[in-house]
C-alpha cells in the first residue's frame, strides 16, 4: 500500500478512537448548526485533531471538512475531504453506527480513502488502481451477490420524504452515509441511495465501492469529481445512488423517481 493510503488508515484509526472516549449510551449534548445538522463537542475535537495531522504530515495539501468548509480550492494541490464523525445524529443518541471518513484527492479524484467505525472495528480503505480493503484483507464484491428476501436497500429518511422508491428490496435506513457506501462494498446491502450528500459524506466511500467492484453515481447520472474549484461545495447537494453492480444499478435507476412538487 502506499505512503499516503498507510497514513489515512492510521489515521482515521486514531480518530475514532479518540470519538470513542466521547461516545455514551446514554447520548451526549448535540447543538444545531444553521443548515440544520447537528454536532457534538466530539465532531471539533476529531475535526481539530485530523487538521493538525493532515497539516504535519502534508503542509501542502489543501482540507475541505464538515465543520471547516471554507477553503480556496486549487486544482494544483492535493484535496482532503473529511467528514470527521459521520453519523453524528447516531452519535448523540448512543448508537453505534457511526465512524470517520477519510479521503486525499489527487488531480480532483479521490486517490485514497478510509472510513473507519470503532465500534463495529470496521476499517476500509481503498487506493486507487491499488483494490479496497475491509480491515486490510481485500474486499471485492461478488459477481452475482445474493438478491433473495435478506438483501436491503439501504437510504436516508429524505430519500423517503423526496422520492418515491418502487424497489422490491427491503428498506433499512442506518444513520450515517458513509457507511451505506461500505455495506454495498461488502455485500451487506445491495443498492443505497442518500438523497441530501454533501462532498464529505461520498468522497471516501466512493473510491472504497468503485475499488472494489461496485458502482456509485449521481441521482440522474455522472459524478461530483474531478472536483472543481469554484465548486460551492458547502452549499452543493449530491443525491448519490450506489450498486451492486449493473443490473441493480438499472433498477435503482428505474426505480427512484422525484416526487412531484406540490
Amino acid at each position: 500500500m502506499s505512503t499516503s493510503l498507510d497514513f489515512v488508515e492510521t489515521l482515521a484509526q486514531k480518530t475514532g478512537l479518540m470519538l470513542t472516549q466521547y461516545f455514551r449510551l446514554e447520548g451526549v449534548d448535540a447543538d444545531l448548526k444553521s443548515d440544520r445538522t447537528m454536532v457534538t463537542e466530539a465532531d471539533l475535537a476529531a475535526d481539530s485533531l485530523i487538521r493538525q495531522e493532515i497539516q504535519a504530515a502534508y503542509p501542502d495539501d489543501l482540507i475541505l471538512t464538515e465543520e471547516t468548509n471554507q477553503v480556496r480550492l486549487s486544482p494544483d494541490r492535493p484535496l482532503w475531504v473529511v467528514d470527521p464523525l459521520d453519523g453524528t445524529t447516531n452519535f448523540s443518541l448512543g448508537l453505534h453506527t457511526w465512524g470517520v471518513s477519510i479521503a486525499r484527492l489527487v488531480a480532483g479524484y479521490p486517490e485514497t480513502a478510509a472510513l473507519y467505525f470503532p465500534l463495529y472495528q470496521e476499517l476500509y480503505s481503498a487506493g486507487r488502481g491499488q483494490g479496497a480493503y475491509l480491515n486490510h484483507q481485500p474486499l471485492k464484491i461478488t459477481p452475482h451477490p445474493k438478491q433473495h428476501t435478506t438483501a436491503f436497500f439501504a437510504c436516508c429518511s429524505r430519500t423517503l420524504q423526496k422520492y418515491d422508491v418502487s424497489l422490491r428490496y427491503k428498506t433499512r435506513i442506518l444513520g450515517a452515509a458513509a457507511y451505506d457506501f461500505c455495506c454495498v462494498a461488502r455485500g451487506a446491502a445491495i443498492a443505497a441511495f442518500q438523497a441530501t450528500s454533501k462532498i464529505w459524506d461520498i468522497a471516501a466511500g466512493w473510491l472504497v465501492l468503485e475499488e472494489a467492484g461496485g458502482i456509485a453515481e449521481l441521482y440522474g447520472g455522472g459524478s461530483p469529481f474531478p472536483y472543481l474549484p469554484e465548486s460551492a461545495y458547502a452549499n452543493t447537494i449530491y443525491p448519490t445512488m450506489m450498486s451492486a453492480n449493473l443490473e441493480v444499478a438499472k433498477k435503482l435507476r428505474a426505480g427512484i423517481k422525484t416526487k412531484p412538487q406540490k
